[in-house]
Protein backbone atom coordinates (compact mmCIF):
# COMPACT_ATOMS: atom_id res chain seq x y z
CA UNK A 1 0.00 0.00 0.00
CA UNK A 2 1.03 3.55 -0.57
CA UNK A 3 -0.15 6.72 1.16
CA UNK A 4 -1.71 9.40 -1.04
CA UNK A 5 -2.93 12.90 -0.15
CA UNK A 6 -6.40 13.55 -1.53
CA UNK A 7 -6.59 17.20 -0.51
CA UNK A 8 -6.64 19.61 2.36
CA UNK A 9 -9.00 19.07 5.28
CA UNK A 10 -10.44 22.55 4.66
CA UNK A 11 -11.33 21.64 1.05
CA UNK A 12 -13.97 19.12 2.19
CA UNK A 13 -17.52 20.26 2.93
CA UNK A 14 -19.15 18.76 6.02
CA UNK A 15 -20.94 16.60 5.17
CA UNK A 16 -19.12 16.11 1.92
CA UNK A 17 -17.16 13.74 -0.26
CA UNK A 18 -14.54 13.39 -2.93
CA UNK A 19 -14.14 10.40 -5.27
CA UNK A 20 -10.54 9.84 -6.33
CA UNK A 21 -9.51 7.65 -9.27
CA UNK A 22 -6.49 5.35 -9.34
CA UNK A 23 -5.20 2.74 -11.82
CA UNK A 24 -8.37 0.67 -12.18
CA UNK A 25 -10.44 1.60 -9.14
CA UNK A 26 -11.78 4.58 -7.23
CA UNK A 27 -11.94 5.53 -3.55
CA UNK A 28 -14.67 7.67 -1.99
CA UNK A 29 -13.53 9.91 0.87
CA UNK A 30 -16.25 11.35 3.13
CA UNK A 31 -16.27 14.01 5.83
CA UNK A 32 -19.07 13.76 8.39
CA UNK A 33 -19.13 15.80 11.61
CA UNK A 34 -15.43 16.60 11.25
CA UNK A 35 -14.39 12.94 10.85
CA UNK A 36 -13.10 11.30 7.67
CA UNK A 37 -14.07 7.90 6.24
CA UNK A 38 -12.99 6.24 2.99
CA UNK A 39 -14.23 3.24 1.01
CA UNK A 40 -13.51 1.46 -2.22
CA UNK A 41 -16.06 2.83 -4.72
CA UNK A 42 -17.57 -0.57 -5.40
CA UNK A 43 -20.92 -1.72 -4.05
CA UNK A 44 -20.80 -5.29 -2.66
CA UNK A 45 -24.16 -5.99 -4.31
CA UNK A 46 -23.24 -5.77 -8.02
CA UNK A 47 -20.19 -3.52 -8.15
CA UNK A 48 -21.91 -0.18 -8.70
CA UNK A 49 -20.20 3.16 -7.96
CA UNK A 50 -21.62 3.37 -4.43
CA UNK A 51 -19.56 6.36 -3.29
CA UNK A 52 -21.10 8.50 -6.03
CA UNK A 53 -24.63 7.90 -4.74
CA UNK A 54 -26.90 10.22 -2.84
CA UNK A 55 -25.97 11.04 0.76
CA UNK A 56 -29.18 10.81 2.80
CA UNK A 57 -30.21 10.66 6.43
CA UNK A 58 -31.19 7.18 7.56
CA UNK A 59 -34.96 6.64 7.64
CA UNK A 60 -36.05 5.42 11.07
CA UNK A 61 -39.40 4.20 12.35
CA UNK A 62 -40.73 5.89 15.48
CA UNK A 63 -42.26 3.33 17.87
CA UNK A 64 -44.78 4.37 20.55
CA UNK A 65 -44.74 3.01 24.12
CA UNK A 66 -47.49 0.55 23.12
CA UNK A 67 -45.17 -0.78 20.34
CA UNK A 68 -47.23 0.66 17.49
CA UNK A 69 -45.68 2.67 14.69
CA UNK A 70 -45.95 6.43 14.86
CA UNK A 71 -44.50 6.77 11.37
CA UNK A 72 -41.12 7.36 9.82
CA UNK A 73 -38.59 10.13 10.36
CA UNK A 74 -35.11 11.04 9.18
CA UNK A 75 -32.29 10.36 11.63
CA UNK A 76 -30.56 13.40 13.04
CA UNK A 77 -27.32 11.44 13.63
CA UNK A 78 -26.97 8.71 10.97
CA UNK A 79 -26.01 9.49 7.39
CA UNK A 80 -26.15 6.91 4.60
CA UNK A 81 -24.84 6.64 1.08
CA UNK A 82 -27.23 5.03 -1.45
CA UNK A 83 -25.71 3.19 -4.41
CA UNK A 84 -27.00 4.78 -7.63
CA UNK A 85 -27.50 1.41 -9.33
CA UNK A 86 -29.93 -0.36 -6.96
CA UNK A 87 -30.23 2.00 -3.94
CA UNK A 88 -28.44 -0.29 -1.47
CA UNK A 89 -27.72 1.94 1.52
CA UNK A 90 -24.62 1.95 3.72
CA UNK A 91 -23.81 3.86 6.91
CA UNK A 92 -21.05 6.33 6.00
CA UNK A 93 -19.39 6.00 9.41
CA UNK A 94 -19.21 2.19 9.43
CA UNK A 95 -19.64 1.07 5.81
CA UNK A 96 -22.32 -1.39 6.98
CA UNK A 97 -25.63 -2.09 5.24
CA UNK A 98 -28.41 -1.59 7.83
CA UNK A 99 -30.25 -4.82 7.01
CA UNK A 100 -27.53 -7.25 5.89
CA UNK A 101 -24.47 -7.70 8.11
CA UNK A 102 -22.61 -9.46 5.26
CA UNK A 103 -22.91 -6.45 2.93
CA UNK A 104 -20.20 -3.93 3.83
CA UNK A 105 -18.18 -1.39 1.96
CA UNK A 106 -14.43 -2.04 1.77
CA UNK A 107 -12.85 0.38 4.24
CA UNK A 108 -9.75 2.39 3.30
CA UNK A 109 -7.53 3.79 6.06
CA UNK A 110 -7.65 7.61 6.41
CA UNK A 111 -5.24 9.78 8.41
CA UNK A 112 -4.76 13.51 8.72
CA UNK A 113 -1.16 14.71 8.31
CA UNK A 114 -0.24 18.41 8.43
CA UNK A 115 -3.76 19.43 7.43
CA UNK A 116 -3.90 16.97 4.52
CA UNK A 117 -6.30 14.03 4.15
CA UNK A 118 -4.17 10.96 3.41
CA UNK A 119 -5.50 7.54 2.40
CA UNK A 120 -3.73 4.18 2.30
CA UNK A 121 -4.23 3.11 -1.31
CA UNK A 122 -4.25 -0.64 -1.98
CA UNK A 123 -2.52 -1.97 -5.07
CA UNK A 124 -4.79 -2.91 -7.99
CA UNK A 125 -4.96 -6.62 -7.02
CA UNK A 126 -6.02 -5.81 -3.45
CA UNK A 127 -8.67 -3.37 -4.67
CA UNK A 128 -10.66 -6.01 -6.54
CA UNK A 129 -12.86 -7.68 -3.88
CA UNK A 130 -15.16 -10.55 -4.77
CA UNK A 131 -18.74 -9.39 -5.22
CA UNK A 132 -21.49 -10.79 -3.04
CA UNK A 133 -24.55 -12.42 -4.47
CA UNK A 134 -27.88 -12.19 -2.70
Amino acid sequence: MREVSVGSVKDFEDPGRKVVGFENFEVGVFKVDGEFYAYLNQCPHLGGPVCQGKMIAKVEEVIADDKTSKGMTFSKTKLHIACPWHAYEFDIRTGAHPGNARARLRKIKVTIMDGEVVIAVPDAREAAPALQED
